[in-house]
C-alpha cells in the first residue's frame, strides 16, 4: 500500500522540506505579484490611452462647436476621429479614417454617451488591426464626435512583460531554491555537529561534551542546554558509582564479621559460646538492615527527583512529640503548633536521624525545640563537630575520625538522608556550635 503524500513529506529531511517550502511560498508570491502587476499595468496604460483620446475628442468638439473644423482633422498621436451630424452622416474625419461607415452605430453611440466611459471595439471590420478604445462626445447642432485609438502597442507591451515574467519567475524561484538549499545547509551544520558529537558520547566517555557553535542563536542555546544535561548526568553517574562503591565497602565489614564468627563457631563447636556468637551475628545483621534501609531511603529520594512522596498538611508539632517520647535522654523545651506540607513519615525520619545522632554523642542531655516559624532544633552537649567539617558531614558515607567513628554509629548516611529530605520539602538544614555540643537546625516553610 502506497504511503500518503503527507507521510512521504514527513519522512523527508528538514533541509529538503525548508527549501521546498521556501521555494513554494516564493513561487506563489511571485505568481500573485506578476498577475497583479500585469493587471495594474494594463489598467494604467488603458487609462492613459482613454485620457489622451478624450482630450483629442474634446479638442475636436470645441472646434466643431466653433465651426472651425477642417478636413481632414489633424491629430498628433494617431487618434482616429469621426464627426457625425444629426442625420448620421460623417462630415469630418482624420486622415485614413472611414468616411462612409461610422465606428459606432447610433445605438452604440447613445449607449457610450449614457455611460460616459470609453468602450472597446474590434477594429478589424474597419480595416484596422487589433482593438480600439472609443470615446464619444456630443457637440452642438446635433453633432457627435467619435474618437478612437488603437491599443495594439499596449497589448504588445503587456505580452512582452508577460513573457519576461513567465521566464524570469521560474528562474528566480530556482535561484532562490539553490540559495536556500545552501544557506539552510550551512545553518544546519551546527545541528549536524551536535548529532555527530552525541553519537560519539558513550558510557565510557564521561567527560565528553557536545560542540557549541559561536553564534548566539537557538542552536547555541540547545548545545549549552544539552551540555548542562550531560554534566548533570555525569554528576549523577559519579554519585551513583560512589554510592555503589561506598555501599560495597560498608557491606564488606559486617559480612566479613558474620562469616568469621560462623567459621570459628563451626570450626570449634565444642568450645564455642553459641549465645555470644548469636548475639554477634545479630548485631552485624542489624547493622546490615540499617544500612539497607538507609540505602533504600536514599534511592527513593533520588527516584522522586527531590520531591516529597506526598504533599499534604502535616502537624509538625505532633510528629515532634511522638518522636521525642521514644527517647528518654531527650527533653522537649518548646513545641509550638506548626503545620507544613509534605510527608509525615519522611519528616519523622528526619527527626529520628537527628535524635539518633544526638543521643549517640551527647554527654548528658538532648534538647529539642520547635518554634512557630518552622524552625526545629536538636541540641546535644557532646564533643561537637569542627566548623570546617559541618557541611561535609551531610555527604553520603561521611564519618569524622574523632568522636563520630564507625564504631559509634552508622554508615554515615543519616545526615545525608536528613538533608535530601529537608530539601525535598523546600527547607534547609545546618549545624551550629552549641558551646559545648552541637545544634542541628532545620528550617521548613510553614503552611499558611
Amino acid at each position: 500500500m502506497a504511503d500518503s503524500p503527507l507521510a512521504w513529506w514527513r519522512r523527508q529531511g528538514l533541509r529538503f522540506r525548508l527549501t521546498v517550502a521556501a521555494a513554494a511560498v516564493l513561487a506563489l508570491a511571485l505568481a500573485v505579484s506578476a498577475s497583479v502587476l500585469l493587471s495594474v499595468l494594463d489598467r494604467a496604460l488603458i487609462d492613459t490611452v482613454d485620457e489622451s483620446t478624450r482630450a483629442q475628442a474634446q479638442a475636436v468638439r470645441v472646434a466643431a462647436d466653433a465651426g472651425t473644423l477642417t478636413s481632414p482633422i489633424t491629430t498628433h498621436d494617431g487618434t482616429i476621429v469621426q464627426v457625425i451630424d444629426d442625420r448620421g452622416r460623417i462630415t469630418h474625419v482624420t486622415y485614413g479614417a472611414d468616411r462612409l461607415v461610422p465606428l459606432l452605430d447610433a445605438e452604440a453611440r447613445a449607449q457610450v454617451l449614457a455611460d460616459g466611459q470609453a468602450t472597446l471595439l474590434d477594429g478589424r471590420p474597419y480595416a484596422m488591426p487589433g482593438f480600439l478604445r472609443v470615446i464619444v462626445l456630443r457637440a452642438d447642432r446635433g453633432q457627435t464626435v467619435v474618437a478612437a485609438r488603437p491599443i495594439s502597442e499596449i497589448q504588445t507591451s503587456l505580452a512582452t512583460a508577460a513573457r519576461v515574467l513567465f521566464v524570469g519567475t521560474p528562474a528566480l524561484v530556482v535561484l532562490l531554491a539553490v540559495a536556500s538549499w545552501l544557506m539552510i545547509g550551512r545553518t544546519l551544520q551546527p545541528i549536524s555537529a551536535l548529532r555527530r558529537g552525541a553519537a560519539e558520547v558513550t558510557n565510557t566517555a564521561r567527560s565528553r561534551r557536545l560542540p557549541v557553535p559561536q553564534s548566539r542563536d537557538e542552536v547555541h542555546s540547545l548545545a549549552t542546554t544539552l551540555n548542562d544535561m550531560l554534566a548533570r548526568l555525569e554528576e549523577a553517574e559519579q554519585r551513583q558509582r560512589a554510592l555503589v562503591a561506598d555501599a560495597a565497602h560498608e557491606l564488606r565489614s559486617p559480612l566479613a564479621s558474620i562469616r568469621l564468627q560462623l567459621e570459628v563457631a563451626l570450626g570449634h563447636p565444642g568450645g564455642q559460646d553459641w549465645q555470644e556468637t548469636a548475639e554477634g551475628v545479630l548485631e552485624d545483621t542489624m547493622r546490615l538492615a540499617r544500612l539497607a534501609e538507609d540505602l533504600l531511603a536514599l534511592a527513593r529520594l533520588d527516584e522522586r527527583g527531590g520531591v516529597p512522596a506526598r504533599r499534604e498538611p502535616v502537624d509538625l508539632d505532633d510528629v515532634v512529640r511522638q518522636v521525642v517520647d521514644r527517647y528518654g535522654e531527650a527533653r522537649l523545651t518548646v513545641c509550638d503548633p506548626v503545620v507544613v506540607r509534605g510527608d509525615a513519615l519522611d519528616l519523622s525520619r528526619v527527626l529520628t536521624n537527628l535524635m539518633d545522632n544526638a543521643v549517640r554523642h551527647t554527654s548528658s542531655k538532648v534538647d529539642v525545640a520547635l518554634t512557630g516559624d518552622g524552625v526545629l532544633t536538636v541540641t546535644d552537649d557532646g564533643p561537637g563537630v569542627p566548623e570546617q567539617d559541618r557541611d561535609r558531614v551531610f555527604n553520603r558515607f561521611t564519618r569524622l575520625d574523632s568522636g563520630r567513628s564507625r564504631d559509634e554509629g552508622g554508615a554515615g548516611l543519616g545526615l545525608a538522608i536528613v538533608r535530601e529530605t529537608v530539601r525535598a520539602h523546600g527547607g534547609t538544614v545546618s549545624l551550629e556550635d552549641a558551646g559545648p555540643g552541637l545544634r542541628a537546625v532545620v528550617r521548613l516553610p510553614v503552611s499558611r
